[in-house]
């Protein structure tokens, strides 16, 4: 049987870029792929970034709902039944970060997908970054996305900042397990659950160890469904600011209530001297780090986020003409 691994982890928190690590180690180790991404809004842009990885060993598949659980549903099915008559090696799923993991169970669950698959690892990724206090739904989701997983994996981590690695565990796990509480859920994670490594630093056993961590059985009560879900992302592209510019409209962003309540804005963008500045803010912090390479875009991460209110914050600063946002 096929084996399928879930990638989940709440919105922003690095599923992509973990995605493309794991995948690669696979295709090294000669492994036939396939990477769906399984996403409950209506656009998907985080395959773009995947788009170097397609090859004859690995295929690339989207599935989006348009807002629509049950046609979300039955297209999920469609794609894995697709997928399924093709004999991979391996599939691995990246869900949206606003997800429901019953879906992810009941599906695989139905004939003649349980015929064909097994679940292999379901890995959740947790950012070091996270807020101490997030929405409630946004706690819910962090909570049933980790609840089953076989492996917490923590992204973002800096080992010379200035917390130290036991009060960043400490932190991200006494978090996590207040989550999970608050969902009535029994999982309690220790130290032993979560991977806390630099990403750059994971040698092919840590990759392999992960694809055999498998996932638990544990049930929690269900407060919320993904069509009546606050929060969301949107995408503002081709931009072009004045560099003097970029922090203070991200600081306007973050802090006018009228375009929701923002937790992330990052992305990249254009610099003078033909670089790119790397942007990753909260209201905690705004980070500028410049790069070499970029996509002129900010993904901005909320609650009732008002595209139209963040349209009106940048588009007299913006100087491309192929600005859209969606």
């Amino acid at each position: 049987m096929t084996k399928i691994d879930l990638i989940t982890g709440i919105l922003g928190s690095g599923k992509t870029t973990f995605l493309r690590r794991y995948a690669k180690d696979l295709l090294q180790q000669g492994k036939r792929i396939a990477i769906l991404e399984n996403d409950f809004g209506a656009v998907n842009i985080d395959i773009a970034m995947l788009q170097d990885l397609k090859s004859e060993n690995c295929q690339l598949g989207m599935i989006t709902g348009g807002g629509d659980p049950d046609c979300h549903k039955r297209r999920f099915k469609t794609q894995l039944i697709s997928l399924g008559m093709q004999h991979f090696d391996r599939i691995i799923i990246e869900p949206s970060g606003i997800f429901d993991m019953d879906e992810f169970f009941d599906t695989l669950h139905e004939t003649p997908l349980d015929q064909w698959f097994e679940i292999g690892s379901i890995l959740t990724i947790v950012d070091a970054e996270m807020p101490e206090v997030l929405s409630e739904q946004m706690e819910y989701l962090l909570a049933t996305e980790a609840a089953c997983c076989g492996k917490l994996i923590l992204s973002k981590w800096n080992p010379e900042g200035q917390e130290t690695k036991e009060a960043l565990v400490s932190r991200i796990l006494s978090h996590i397990n207040r989550a999970l509480s608050g969902v009535q859920c029994s999982r309690q994670f220790q130290e032993s659950d979560l991977l806390v490594r630099v990403w750059d630093t994971l040698t092919i056993e840590d990759f392999q160890a992960l694809q055999s961590v498998g996932y638990r059985n544990y049930s929690y009560v269900k407060q919320f469904h993904t069509d009546n879900m606050e929060s969301e992302v949107h995408y503002f592209m081709h931009l072009r600011f004045p560099e003097e510019k970029i922090r203070e409209l991200i600081q306007t962003i973050l802090s006018d209530t009228d375009c929701g309540k923002i937790y992330r804005v990052k992305g990249t963008l254009p610099a003078n001297d033909g670089t790119w500045w790397k942007v990753n803010a909260t209201t905690e912090k705004i980070e500028m780090t410049s790069v070499k390479d970029g996509q002129a875009v900010w993904i901005v991460i909320g609650d009732h986020v008002s595209r139209e209110k963040i349209d009106a914050h940048l588009l007299p600063y913006n100087t491309d003409p192929e600005y859209v946002s969606i």
